[in-house]
């Protein structure tokens, strides 16, 4: 498994995104641990790690923002989400599936399921919490979502250097207010 880079989300496009949900099968199907053909003729029911919803006008997938101070991580009693390299995880083996992380994750971005073959075994829901993991786990440089998308609405971005690209954009932004002023004046 190769580890994914610390401080990086999938950044979505609302302009490129169609709505066509290829990014939850893909999802869906790199953590289903087998292939789509084989999830279907095996009965596997497929739950994606992020939800594509339609809001103001547009339509974009919602997942985990990996947060830098993490409410799920910091609410949850039984430390089954974690935060750790700049990244928030599942222990699911701690998940009691009591829905904290649901509440407080600011987002929506985080399901409570039971994914077994036989719900009637278990008395309550065996939910798991599962939420975006940027595809760790799964063997993938680039997160399955990104790869699947077909306008390529999605990519994996570091924040760090999203939050520079934003200052250099501001500062030229402002270099040609300044250019636009000093020409106004000079007309006066």
């Amino acid at each position: 498994m190769k580890r994914q880079r610390e401080n990086a989300i999938v950044f979505a496009d609302p302009e490129r995104c169609l709505g066509c949900h290829g990014c939850e099968l893909a999802c869906a199907v790199a953590h289903s641990g087998s292939g789509l053909h084989q999830a279907a003729l095996s009965g596997l029911t497929l739950r994606p790690r992020n939800k594509v919803v339609a809001a103001g006008g547009v339509m974009m997938p919602v997942q985990c923002r990996q947060c830098e101070d993490a409410p799920c991580a910091a609410a949850c009693p039984t430390g089954a989400m974690l935060q750790e390299s700049g990244q928030v995880g599942v222990r699911e083996k701690n998940c009691v599936g009591c829905k904290v992380c649901v509440m407080v994750c600011p987002f929506g971005a985080i399901s409570v399921k039971h994914e077994g073959s036989d719900p009637e075994s278990f008395r309550t829901n065996g939910g798991i919490a599962r939420k975006c993991d940027l595809c760790a786990g799964t063997g993938r440089d680039v997160p399955a979502c990104v790869e699947g998308c077909p306008t390529k609405a999605l990519s994996l971005i570091d924040l760090e250097e999203y939050r520079q690209t934003l200052i250099e954009a501001r500062a030229a932004e402002l270099a040609q207010s300044l250019q636009h002023l000093k020409s106004r004046k000079a007309r006066i």
